[in-house]
């Protein structure tokens, strides 16, 4: 007898052998059991996640001899015709190769016939979503109103490209990939059965290259299990699929740590030696990255399956949170962009020399011939990167007048602070604007005189003046009556003296920058300019 490929061999028969999907099962099982079956179904997900295994099971569900159930007997001959894809009444149709109208009208015309064997006729139709606009048109009709013998059970990895009226007639489900652990948990249950001796990192290996689907896991099983001459080593697997060990990602990571340009092309040079796919080595850098990242924001944290997890847990200690995700969006954006590199090694390699380009550097004692001095704790990265701190010459610069105090000069015929006195009479909203905006004229006794500009007049509402008159009596102690009159010459009110230091520190920042010697290396030597209105003092 040929030898039947793992995929095919496993292929889960009834809904309980169905890895995952637990969303879909339930729905589908209740509805079965319950008489509640819909007459068009739509599977979407990913390939290999097992849309049309579950389209399968549903028709034999439907077609049992012994009843519809969710759990067919599989011993029946419609059973068994169907677990081995000879069901007269079942019709899969692959709509990536029949994407004509006449080839829909075609089926169409055999859907008013009633099923030769079994209960009901299924139609299976496999990406779905390649149908032509005029084959979507003819589904229509029959898609809405089929005959009761009749089930469609449609399936597809693009459901964007269906139209809204074949969506809207379909009980859709849609199927999730699957993790890592699930896909494990099967291969490794496979093998038992299979009898091959197999290591597990080898197994939780193609779990990972699998990326979620089911077949995608059998189909490099197999390719594994012949590749190690019926056996599966974690050496011999790594080697099979072009795997990156963890020995060269520390010594990326330790090279990076270091700044050492040497160190990451000898590393590059020797995973070119062996063949290893340069995409995967910014996967596995990134996925490094992110581990990283995590440890350092959870310390408490720890992934149980990562054999590699105290080796990154001491790297973590020496590479900045900064860094980590510096170093990660690099990663990514290579990875991306590997396709239009001249070649996949030059990618590679750019893309780690990005790293150490774009990355923040320390302070030396003096200036290196073109270097941008930064120190330790404020650093600066080069061109390209995110906007570099400033150096504390700027942050001084910029907080020099910081204590300085919003004063309007005293009344002096009253010797009354009125920007104090109106600090402490605690007003809020329009009362506080309207109360920073007046002048004290004069205070005598139960009568205050005021000056307010003539462009906020409108701040001078009854109710604003009778609220800051009521302040005022309840602040002295007794009654006071307000005098307002309006004058077009500047004032000295509380808002004008703090606009004035407010300008003056915004003053003091723009100065600061453009005098601090980081910013003008970084102007003349990648002709940088500074942006207007972006400078802000500090608070």
């Amino acid at each position: 007898m040929s030898y039947q490929v793992l995929a095919r061999k496993w292929r889960p028969r009834t809904f309980s052998e169905l890895v995952g999907q637990k969303h879909v099962v339930q729905a589908l099982v209740n509805g079965l059991d319950q008489d509640r079956i819909h007459h068009a179904f739509l599977l979407t997900g990913t390939r290999g996640v097992g849309k049309t295994t579950i389209a399968r099971i549903l028709a034999k569900c439907l077609n049992c001899e012994k009843g519809v159930s969710s759990t067919p007997c599989g011993e029946c001959g419609s059973c068994v015709d169907l677990d081995a894809g000879r069901f007269i009444d079942m019709l899969e149709i692959d709509a990536a190769s029949k994407t004509k109208v006449d080839d829909t009208r075609e089926m169409l015309e055999s859907v008013q016939y009633t099923p030769s064997r079994g209960r009901y006729k299924v139609y299976i139709i496999d990406e779905v979503h390649m149908l032509s606009g005029h084959s979507f048109n003819a589904l229509l009709k029959t898609l809405e109103e089929p005959p009761p013998h009749v089930k469609f059970v449609l399936a597809t990895t693009d459901p964007q490209k269906l139209p809204v009226t074949i969506l809207s007639r379909c009980l859709r489900f849609s199927l999730t990939r699957l993790l890592p652990d699930q896909i494990f948990g099967q291969l490794e249950k496979i093998l038992q059965a299979e009898s091959v001796e197999a290591e597990a990192s080898a197994i939780m290996r193609i779990a990972r290259a699998a990326d979620g689907s089911m077949r995608d896991g059998l189909s490099l099983l197999d390719q594994a299990i012949a590749f190690g001459a019926g056996s599966l080593k974690d050496a011999d697997v790594a080697t099979m699929l072009g795997s990156i060990e963890h020995v060269h990602i520390a010594a990326i990571i330790d090279a990076l740590i270091d700044a050492d340009a040497n160190a990451l092309l000898d590393t590059v040079n020797e995973l070119s030696l062996q063949s290893r796919n340069p995409e995967a080595v910014l996967d596995e850098l990134a996925e490094a990255m992110h581990r990283i990242a995590l440890i350092q924001a959870a310390p408490d944290f720890r992934d149980p399956e990562r054999e590699d997890w105290d080796s990154l847990v001491e790297r973590a200690d020496k590479i900045s949170a900064e860094d980590a995700q510096l170093y990660y969006q690099i990663a990514v954006t290579g990875r991306r962009d590997m396709g239009i590199a001249p070649d996949p090694r030059t990618g590679l390699e750019m893309t780690l020399l990005r790293m150490l380009a774009f990355r923040p550097v320390e302070t030396q004692s003096g200036p290196e011939p073109g270097a941008v001095p930064t120190s330790k704790k404020t650093t600066t990265a080069r061109a390209g990167s995110t906007a570099p701190e400033l150096s504390k010459a700027v942050q001084a610069a910029a907080v020099d007048n910081a204590a300085e105090i919003a004063a309007a000069p005293e009344n002096r015929e009253s010797g009354t602070d009125w920007t104090s006195l109106q600090a402490s009479l605690k007003l809020s909203g329009a009362v506080r604007e309207f109360a920073r905006n007046l002048q004290l004229e004069s205070a005598e006794n139960d009568r205050w005189k005021f000056l307010l500009p003539d462009s906020l007049q409108h701040l001078g509402s009854s109710s604003v003046i009778q609220s800051l008159q009521t302040a005022l009596s309840d602040r002295l102690g007794h009654a006071v009556k307000l005098d307002l009159h309006t004058a077009s010459k500047p004032l000295q009110s509380v808002a004008t003296a703090a606009a004035a230091v407010t300008m003056n520190r915004l003053s003091e920042a723009e100065r600061a920058i453009s005098e601090d010697p980081t910013v003008k290396q970084i102007r003349e030597k990648f002709g940088a300019k500074i942006v207007p209105d972006s400078v802000q003092p500090l608070q």
